[in-house]
């Protein structure tokens, strides 16, 4: 099945409450990015790298790119570290020709890399070792997503100069969080466009004798309150912004158009609880809004159907009958326990349901949950395998 036949203009299914051929997105060579989106604990990095391996050794040249904090990445792709160069994953099947790099976002790291290739040696150095800098680079609020961004741009426009990789999976920061990265090139804009920054570039931009008159009112008042060489390092910052961030909003825009594109594929990871699939559907929405193209939804961890046909009220009906026996014990525990599993399933499946309904044009597959924690390759081949139904 091609990619159009499996989505509609914006990215969706066409047919209502349809299954998400995983297999097909991974195997479609239109496919360029898959983009994992979902709230906190969902199995979302899993997810992601499972998606890649199985797309690595179906023939496809990958890479995994997580923005999580987390490392059991690392753990379960047998590495042991990784950092913002791609790291190949070592002991997959490559019988089909594809291969598989791992790496890490180093938020600040990313950072001066943009500015060492936008500014000249002895001005980047400055930048660089400017204090405004350091935390404007390690802590400011969207520079996490706005570096997720930008490393997204510099890794996709690699692999076309050089060849590297034809499908790159990117796993997102958990909560609401994973989405900002959306807003990140206006947010940091209208930052670098705010009042305080003008005022601080205005000796450069205004007229000389008006400006100099009102500026020096102002940094006469923040000298006296922050000191000569905090305000003279921040004036140093600001310029230096100036000159440096035009060519990021450039890239912003330019990556923001590339998640639009065709070649990309979102996919929402959620659970089977009632705010995770609340979280499912703001992103779902959001997406929709943003005319980001969506491939489907992953419901993770879900209660397998117990192997017996014996109903929950079946099972409690039987609890009841031993009651009182000497023998029943044993029995009656594992038929409570029988009984509190359907109940588990029965909930899920009106949980999803209910998703269903709200967003019927949302492709869904579901992965039933495993006994323990996924922490090498064999693991994350069973959850691709889940993934794909095969």
């Amino acid at each position: 099945m091609s990619r159009q036949e499996r989505v509609g203009p914006q990215g969706r299914r066409t047919d209502p409450a349809g299954v998400l051929d995983v297999d097909a997105l991974l195997d479609d060579r239109a496919t360029g990015i898959i983009v994992c989106c979902g709230s906190g604990g969902v199995g979302k990095t899993t997810t992601s790298a499972a998606l890649a391996l199985r797309a690595a050794e179906r023939g496809r040249r990958v890479v995994v790119l997580t923005i999580d904090p987390a490392r059991r990445l690392a753990q379960s792709l047998g590495i042991e570290k990784l950092d913002n160069t791609p790291r190949p994953v070592v002991g997959i099947d490559e019988s089909a020709g594809g291969g598989l790099d791992a790496m890490m976002l180093d938020m600040k790291r990313t950072f001066d890399d943009v500015v060492l290739s936008q500014a000249g040696q002895e001005r980047a150095r400055a930048i660089l070792e400017n204090p405004f800098y350091v935390a404007l680079s390690s802590s400011f609020a969207g520079t996490q997503e706005y570096m997720a961004m930008e490393k997204l741009g510099q890794v996709r426009a690699q692999a076309r100069a050089e060849g590297t990789y034809d499908l790159i999976v990117v796993d997102t920061p958990p909560s609401r969080s994973a989405l900002d990265f959306l807003d990140a090139p206006e947010r940091l804009s209208s930052f670098l466009d705010g009042r305080f920054l003008r005022l601080m570039l205005a000796p450069a931009k205004g007229p000389a004798r008006l400006m100099t008159a009102g500026l020096g009112l102002v940094t006469g008042a923040l000298t006296k309150i922050l000191g000569a060489q905090i305000l003279t390092d921040l004036q140093t910052f600001v310029a230096a912004l100036d000159t440096v961030f035009g060519g990021f909003r450039a890239r912003a825009q330019q990556t923001y158009a590339l998640l639009q594109a065709e070649e990309t594929a979102f996919v929402v990871v959620a659970a089977p609880e009632p705010d995770a699939l609340r979280e499912a559907a703001y992103f779902v929405e959001r997406l929709d809004g943003d005319a980001m193209p969506l491939a489907g939804m992953v419901v993770n961890r879900t209660t397998p159907e117990p192997r017996s046909k014996l109903s929950a009220e079946e099972a409690r009906a039987a609890v009841e009958r031993l009651r009182g026996r000497r023998q029943g014990g044993l029995a009656a525990g594992l038929l409570r326990l029988h009984a509190d599993r359907w109940s588990a399933v029965r909930r899920e499946q009106q949980l999803c349901s209910r998703f269903t309904a709200a967003h019927p044009d949302v492709a869904t597959t579901q992965v039933a949950a495993l006994p323990g924690d996924v922490h090498d390759l064999k693991g994350l081949r069973r959850v691709g395998a889940l993934l794909s139904r095969a």
